[in-house]
């Protein structure tokens, strides 16, 4: 999918539900990424990495060049664009059929992304983190996934409490939506992300992906992230993130089936098989997806 193609699909998935589910796939370089240990830190690894998950059948590439597995630091927003938009500008040269996402808090990282060739900008901070950052989204007519995540990514997981996680985290989009409209954001631009292990115990995460049709309400695409993640490991007793493959495709299919617009995974070509198979028994074909 070109950034063409997906101007078009972002503007078929008004009311939440588009007409078929994104594969997203994870690019982190970072020497400290809690699901790959720093293995596309390079340019050269990282763009390799990007054309390998292009052919597997990613839709969109997620660049970071900040860690915010649970107990992470921040990375200087210059040191994130320096790793970034090397990467970024690579990737557009190599693989123009796919569009390419910057995870990141800092405007000025996002801005030098979009002017590296990136199309979407991923903030899981909702645009929090950095005062800047809705009205330069704003400014450049950039499409935005909002998370949402309680703490910060070194604090997330000292006890994360709710009283009703899913209602809250309807609550909290809700907010900033109304948000990033005030700072000119246009709705349709708009996609949102409950941040399934960001701030929450496994229970919290169980109970939102039980009741993810909820999310539809808000009336946008809802991204979804389970990739991998620890609650995953518990549930199977899988220790090794790089291994949790089966538990994650059982969480990617049934984020499918229950409305995910766009699924962020790290194995793309097994993931992207799980969205096709869901996509198929969902609609009843099995044709061109």
């Amino acid at each position: 999918m070109d950034p063409t193609g997906f101007e078009q699909w972002l503007r078929g998935a008004q009311g939440g539900r588009p007409k078929r589910t994104l594969v997203m796939g994870v690019l982190n370089v970072t020497p400290d990424s809690f699901s790959d240990g720093g293995r596309f830190a390079s340019r050269e690894a990282a763009v390799a990495h990007a054309v390998e998950m292009a052919a597997a059948g990613a839709d969109l590439i997620d660049v970071g060049g900040e860690s915010t597995r649970p107990g992470s630091q921040p990375v200087p927003a210059d040191e994130q664009a320096r790793r970034v938009v090397p990467v970024i500008e690579a990737i557009g040269s190599r693989v123009p059929t796919v569009v390419v996402s910057i995870d990141t808090t800092r405007a000025t990282v996002a801005e030098a992304a979009l002017d590296a060739g990136a199309t979407l900008v991923n903030d899981i901070s909702a645009g929090r983190d950095d005062p800047g950052m809705l009205p330069m989204v704003a400014q450049r007519g950039a499409p935005i996934v909002l998370m949402h995540m309680q703490g910060t990514p070194a604090t997330m997981q000292d006890n994360p409490t709710y009283a009703d996680v899913t209602a809250e985290t309807i609550g909290f989009l809700r907010d900033r939506i109304a948000a990033a409209e005030a700072a000119g954001i246009a709705k349709e631009r708009i996609l949102v992300d409950p941040g399934i292990g960001f701030g929450k115990s496994m229970n919290h995460n169980l109970e939102l992906l039980r009741r993810q049709g909820e999310l539809l309400a808000l009336g946008r695409p809802v991204v979804i992230g389970t990739s991998r993640k620890g609650f995953i490991g518990r549930i199977t007793n899988e220790p090794e993130p790089s291994r949790r493959l089966f538990g994650t495709a059982a969480s990617v299919a049934w984020s499918v089936a229950n409305g995910a617009a766009v699924v962020r995974v790290h194995d793309v070509g097994p993931m992207a098989q799980v969205v096709r198979m869901i996509e198929a028994i969902r609609s009843g074909f099995a044709g061109d997806f």
